[in-house]
């Protein structure tokens, strides 16, 4: 038998993924939200595909804020927007 390859749940399109191809957002114990490049940051996690349509889908939904429940600020879904998108260009 193959490697597990573990999968998540995206937060946008409720897609389950690969880790590899999606982007951790976490809540860390400080009440800072903010990406998670390498997915081993303490925190409470949440995933979303790399693209500006999922992020889009969890903006309107509130999924992100519901799954890591804290507020989350036009600020940080603008970082994010801005993350993704170079990401998208890699």
């Amino acid at each position: 038998m193959g490697k597990n390859i573990p999968l998540r749940q995206c937060v946008g399109c409720r897609e389950k993924k690969p880790k590899k191809e999606m982007v951790r957002v976490i809540k860390t114990p400080d009440n800072i939200i903010c990406i998670d490049k390498t997915g081993k940051m303490n925190g409470r996690g949440a995933y979303i595909c790399m693209s500006g349509e999922c992020l889009a889908k969890a903006v309107k939904s509130k999924g992100l804020e519901r799954s890591l429940k804290a507020e989350i600020s036009e600020d940080i879904y603008n970082n994010l927007s801005r993350e993704l998108i170079t990401d998208e260009s890699k």
